[in-house]
């Protein structure tokens, strides 16, 4: 059965669409069918961070109704993107999003939605459509406030927040602490990323950044998300890995708990 999960942030330049990519990749290497949609239609990122830049069918000729869901699917090889167009002109309803990936639920297992960093009808509609919610968010104070709205906003609406990605950490003193982050927004961390040239690299490349830099720790994060998300088993694969076995990074823990709360208390 399909999940449709919500990727959001409040804020710009946390790295929403490109965690969306990224999750997209890894949940494609454990065999899963993905479709990574942009719901952000007023400025839209995915389809240029995927080189759909002027794609000729798009999200906004769905929602107006001129072209099927289906024709304005791209394939990516590793997954299919339903993009926005940068140029759009009509008139959309945003909230009737749900209403239209209905159509393409039966060919994926998961369906990834980049959503609007904004407070607006477009994120509420990306909130409305998933089953689940990821929050990405930095560990800044400017950014947790609005990482504290998007929840809020998720729990009025009854969607499932999941977790927190935490991006584009550098592991100085004058960042948040993940227990800071934790204890104010109730809302577990699943993923720790790194501050990692390779992202932007990958960007400028046009390309995952599973794909660009496999091995990096960012890569890896992703993957282990992903793996506890989809309910796969996802080893350690580094030397240095078996060190975090014996004192396991909280992330590690929140995850194995996700895992366990999501597909071993099913059985």
């Amino acid at each position: 059965m399909v999940q449709t999960i919500g990727v959001v942030s409040l804020k710009g330049g946390v790295g929403k669409t490109s965690s969306v990519i990224s999750l997209g990749a890894a949940l494609s290497e454990f065999g899963k069918k993905v479709l990574l949609v942009d719901a952000n239609f007023s400025a839209p990122n995915l389809g240029i961070h995927l080189n759909l830049i002027n794609p000729t069918k798009h999200i906004h000729n769905v929602l107006d109704r001129s072209v099927n869901p289906s024709e304005a699917v791209y394939n990516l090889e590793k997954f299919d993107v339903l993009p926005a167009s940068i140029f759009a002109t009509q008139i959309i309803a945003p909230l009737k999003l749900r209403d239209f990936l209905k159509y393409l639920e039966p060919k994926y297992d998961y369906i990834l939605i980049d959503s609007s960093p904004a407070l607006n009808e477009e994120t509420l509609a990306a909130i409305l459509a998933s089953d689940k919610i990821f929050v990405v968010t930095t560990p800044d104070y400017s950014t947790l406030g609005m990482t504290l709205k998007a929840i809020k906003i998720a729990k009025q609406r009854g969607t499932p927040i999941e977790g927190l990605i935490l991006n584009k950490v550098y592991n100085k003193s004058f960042e948040l602490s993940l227990k800071e982050i934790e204890d104010t927004a109730e809302v577990p961390v699943l993923a720790v990323i790194p501050h990692d040239i390779k992202i932007p690299e990958a960007q400028s490349k046009f390309i995952s950044l599973l794909e660009h830099s496999p091995n990096s720790e960012s890569s890896e994060e992703y993957r282990k998300l992903a793996a506890a998300l989809s309910g796969e088993k996802y080893p350690p694969i580094k030397i240095k890995n078996f060190f975090r076995l014996i004192i396991p990074r909280k992330q590690d823990i929140n995850r194995t708990i996700y895992y366990r709360r999501i597909f071993e208390d099913e059985n």
